[in-house]
């Protein structure tokens, strides 16, 4: 049990360090003007990212970048639970969602699953075969992992 804390607190602080910022992922198509939340989040400002994400969905936003960007900030709150059903929300509004694939990639590295962060990567090698910022930061993620096993 200690082994797999330890394993889960080294993992997030390697995200967090490699990828933790990767908000500044091209938007997507009808995105809805996020300057503000992105300015909060690379501030480290998760709670009030989350109460502006929030407010949009209240308001009938639903768009695939609203839904990435709350589970990020919610999983930087250390929600991870709520991450997962926005990551997976996002998914479900657009399936090669790259920033979302890449970010719930990171949350399964975090909770030690592995396999299905490799499933993400493929994904995203499927979607960006000469690279992208997401695919990189996934793999850097997932190689870290390796190193430790």
């Amino acid at each position: 049990m200690i082994r797999k804390l330890a394993f889960a607190a080294f993992a997030g602080a390697l995200i967090a360090s490699t990828a933790a910022f990767a908000v500044d992922t091209t938007p997507t198509k009808g995105a809805p003007n996020l300057t503000a939340v992105r300015a909060a989040i690379k501030a480290k400002q998760f709670p009030a990212a989350v109460k502006e994400l929030t407010g949009m969905i209240d308001a009938g936003v639903q768009h695939a970048d609203v839904y990435n960007l709350l589970g990020f900030s919610l999983r930087k709150s250390g929600d991870q639970k709520a991450a997962m059903t926005y990551y997976a929300k996002a998914l479900d509004f657009d399936a090669n969602h790259k920033g979302a694939l890449e970010y719930q990639g990171e949350l399964y590295v975090e909770l030690g699953e592995v396999a299905k962060a490799r499933v993400n990567l493929a994904s995203l090698e499927k979607l960006c075969p000469t690279g992208c910022e997401e695919r990189e930061d996934l793999e850097k993620a997932l190689a870290t992992v390796a190193k430790t096993n």
